[in-house]
């Protein structure tokens, strides 16, 4: 088997690469989302000199993953402009006749934390990002969880923390998790980025208490061997401790398990594959297509 090609497609940037097997990268590139035929040029420029085997892609949604679906590999109800309805999956099968995998950028950033990353030695992981907007994807002895289609735990609803009059910034949903606790929520409520906040920011309170919640709703409803953190809040490796503290007395003892109950530390962490995660599942995606999967 020689080389494998990923594509991480974020609504912000697009990340590309060539890798072996065993999720190694070997080159990479990246570049701005702009509109699809613009991106999508400059993805074909990249591999067009590559040999590779196959090729997988994580997208950003909401996505088709359905195979049997008449819009399988669909970009579908995108509030980004010029992506909804684009037909990603389509456009590279015209360009590479290779095996190609398609799945949610969160959903294969959770492969390669669950073969690779901070999961590795476990049967699965939850993966979450907050940044641009708020996914998260889970994996499940060593497979993508999908159902109808892929889950949206960005827009589950949580409660309203008492000092916080933000009306939510969901096209949507208005105060669900990603209007409240992505990124251009922390920017319009307080006029900055949230990397510009220092840690002492009342902020940080509000942003913790919602993926707290957000936290204990996954554990009740998954039991995720581990929680991973990753996006751009991330890097505020002060929240970790918040955010365990408060799951903890959330849960108030409900869920006696010693992963949780004595080893939190260990259990909602940041990413061990760092800012590589989706490019690495995106890889693994594509070796799973090669393997028929």
């Amino acid at each position: 088997m020689g080389y494998l090609g990923g594509i991480e497609g974020g609504g912000t940037k697009f990340v590309c690469g060539i890798g072996t097997p065993d999720g190694n990268i070997i080159d990479r590139v990246s570049f701005p989302t702009t509109q699809p035929e613009e991106t999508l040029e400059q993805v074909f420029g990249y591999f067009a000199d590559k040999q590779i085997d196959a090729l997988g892609i994580g997208s950003f949604g909401p996505i088709d993953p359905n195979p049997s679906s008449p819009t399988y590999g669909y970009v579908t109800s995108t509030p980004k402009p010029g992506w909804s309805n684009c037909n990603v999956l389509g456009a590279l099968k015209e360009r590479f006749q290779v095996p190609i995998g398609f799945d949610l950028d969160v959903n294969v950033a959770a492969l390669g934390e669950a073969t690779l990353g901070a999961a590795r030695e476990l049967s699965g992981c939850l993966y979450m990002t907050v940044g641009t907007g708020v996914g998260a994807g889970l994996v499940a002895n060593g497979r993508i969880v999908n159902g109808l289609t892929h889950p949206e735990m960005g827009h589950i609803l949580v409660r309203r923390h008492p000092d916080d009059d933000f009306a939510g910034n969901c096209p949507f949903h208005g105060d669900c998790l990603e209007g409240l606790a992505a990124g251009p929520a922390l920017e319009r409520r307080w006029g900055v980025k949230g990397a510009e906040l220092p840690a002492d920011h009342k902020a940080w309170e509000l942003e913790a208490e919602y993926l707290s919640q957000a936290f204990m709703t996954i554990i009740l409803t998954m039991m995720p061997p581990k929680i991973i953190l990753g996006g751009g809040v991330s890097k505020q490796t002060h929240l970790f401790p918040i955010i365990r503290r408060r799951v903890l007395e959330l849960l108030n003892g409900y869920v006696v398990l010693p992963q949780i109950l004595e080893d939190i530390d260990s259990y909602i962490v940041p990413p061990g594959l760092g800012d590589n995660a989706g490019l690495t599942g995106s890889i693994l995606l594509a070796k799973q297509a090669l393997a028929g999967r």
